[in-house]
């Protein structure tokens, strides 16, 4: 059975910004009245930046949906417009993620950001930007600054890149994941020897990582 993606956009402000974006409700949402899931944030990368959100199938989480996989999260997944990156439009993305979460019967401790490429970096982004709204991340071969992991603090992490990456060498999540490990932060890293800029197809291939993600909780 084809999972079903439910288009909408949201208004960011009144100077005509706005965010489109995808939504899943997982299978038994309807059904349990009473449950609260998991929310997960998905940042896409570069390529798919625009003004319909059905390019966003390309890849990740979205791709697995649209195959008809099954996931167990609310998932959002805004479309970065084709003039920007992630980091300008951090607030908007995340006054997008608190009317999901108000809206729809969401776990406020178990909430999830993952990205890759552009979508990693701003997933380390909106982690630093806003450390105790997420339980977890996992930033895929995005880049970003050290000098976040004060910010980051304790915040889970599972970090993945190729070592072979040209677009975005892999020295950038190095430099990341030490900053976190300095700070007494036991952040997980996971580089792939042979492999080149794509390091997220595998990664989210991968049943582990979103166990690993289902297993953390936002701590008072």
């Amino acid at each position: 059975m084809t999972t079903v993606l439910q288009s909408h956009v949201f208004k960011v402000d009144d100077a005509g910004n706005s965010l489109p974006y995808l939504l899943h409700l997982p299978s038994g949402y309807r059904e349990d009245e009473a449950a609260k899931w998991p929310l997960l944030l998905f940042l896409h990368g570069a390529s798919e930046r625009g003004d319909d959100p059905m390019d966003l199938v390309a890849h990740g989480p979205v791709k697995q949906l649209a195959q008809g996989a099954e996931l167990p999260f609310v998932v959002v997944a805004p479309q970065c417009p084709a003039y920007s990156t992630w980091a300008p439009e951090i607030s908007g993305v995340h006054a997008l993620l608190e009317e999901v979460s108000v809206r729809y019967r969401t776990d406020p401790d178990r909430t999830y950001v993952t990205g890759l490429s552009m979508g990693g970096a701003g997933t380390w982004a909106i982690t630093a930007r806003y450390p105790e709204r997420f339980a977890a991340a996992v930033p895929i071969c995005g880049s970003w600054m050290p000098e976040a992991a004060d910010r980051i603090g304790d915040l889970p992490v599972w970090a993945f890149h190729g070592e072979d990456d040209l677009n975005i060498p892999v020295a950038h999540t190095d430099k990341v994941v030490a900053a976190l490990r300095e700070r007494g932060n036991d952040v997980r890293y996971t580089r792939y020897p042979g492999v080149g800029h794509d390091s997220w197809t595998r990664t989210y291939d991968n049943p582990e990582v979103y166990a690993w993600l289902l297993a953390q909780r936002r701590t008072p």
